[in-house]
């Protein structure tokens, strides 16, 4: 059986690590999108993280997975099993890994959203739904590679999806809905094309990763692939004891994060921040506001603080300011700028 490369083994590449974290800590931040090189690792750290977390409890013969404690009237498959239960009854639980889905730029919309069987319906009045891709990454992570290459139909359905949490199939006067949420990871070469500004504005973070060009890395990353590939089981049980201390961050930052407080004081220089660097409208306010605070508990901390907002000002915002003609520096350079314009005191 393959294994997934272990994500404490990964070398380098800081900030795409810790986005994912955040966003698998708490996935209202939104998705986390990795542009830079090929071969750098962003599909691999996906994968290795999903590994780390723990298995989820899904309603057994619910083909979405959905939460055995979520509301009802959200899954059409629960309602469904709910309706026969006797009075007090619960929904049987089971235990289930965080799924990692692949969307391919090749996929149909049928693939992708699922398939209505019209015949089937008209013949005998029953209606019959091959969940897609959405289905499958329901409370799990949705990846795309080459996100920026990914046809205009199927971006506006992630749009749509993305935005409701839900995903409504119709055909021929049929409608199925069910949920659908997902951390949406998407991947590419800024150089092959750029994205589109509304999936853009979709994905709460947003780093980039460089190939390593310090001879030293290089030779570390060879060494523990080759390594990884030749004997897979002597690989990750060195790693073992790593990715458990990470696992137990995660758990730990779970248990964490509602308690976490947000101060006024530090949401009046979100805000501050956000209004001098004239992001369009309020998502990178909510989004530094959850980051930071998912940042804090995987810190262990109970309060967020400025140096929170430091280390997550740059991948919450970059993607989200408009270029400055009069201007040609990069967007992080801004974000950094601001930080210190505005916070000089904090960053001392």
């Amino acid at each position: 059986m393959a294994r997934n490369y272990p994500f404490s083994a990964i070398v380098g590449q800081e900030d795409m690590k810790l986005a994912i974290l955040i966003a698998a800590l708490d996935s209202s931040v939104g998705g986390v999108l990795v542009m830079g090189d090929r071969g750098t690792g962003k599909s691999t750290a996906v994968r290795a993280l999903a590994a780390l977390l723990p298995e989820m409890s899904s309603v057994q013969d619910c083909v979405y997975a959905c939460d055995p404690n979520a509301a009802s009237g959200t899954c059409p498959v629960c309602d469904e099993l709910r309706a026969k239960l006797k009075v007090g009854g619960k929904l049987k639980a089971i235990k289930k890994a965080v799924p990692v889905v692949d969307l391919p730029l090749g996929a149909t919309e049928d693939r992708v959203i699922g398939a209505l069987d019209i015949e089937k319906a008209l013949s005998s009045g029953e209606k019959a739904y091959e969940p897609g891709l959405l289905a499958k990454a329901h409370r799990g992570f949705l990846y795309i590679d080459e996100v920026n290459l990914l046809e205009d139909h199927l971006v506006d359905l992630l749009i749509d999806v993305a935005a409701s949490g839900a995903n409504v199939v119709e055909r021929e006067g049929l409608s199925i809905r069910h949920p659908a949420k997902f951390v949406l990871v998407g991947s590419g070469n800024p150089e092959e094309g750029e994205l589109r500004p509304q999936l853009l504005d979709r994905f709460g973070l947003a780093v980039e990763v460089k190939t390593p060009q310090e001879p030293k890395s290089r030779v570390e990353i060879i060494k523990r692939r080759d390594e990884f590939e030749r004997n897979q089981e002597k690989f990750m049980a060195i790693w073992e004891k790593e990715d458990e201390i990470i696992r137990q961050q995660i758990q730990a930052g779970k248990k964490k994060l509602p308690s976490v407080k947000v101060d006024d004081d530090m949401l009046e220089k979100v805000t501050q921040l956000c209004s001098h660097l004239g992001t369009d409208g309020l998502r990178g306010e909510l989004t530094l506001l959850r980051a930071t605070r998912a940042y804090a508990a995987l810190c262990g901390k109970n309060h967020v603080t400025i140096e929170h907002l430091k280390k997550i000002a740059v991948p919450a915002l970059q993607h989200r300011l408009r270029r400055n003609p009069l201007d040609d520096s990069s967007s992080a350079v801004r974000v950094r700028r601001a930080l210190e314009e505005l916070f000089p005191e904090a960053s001392k």
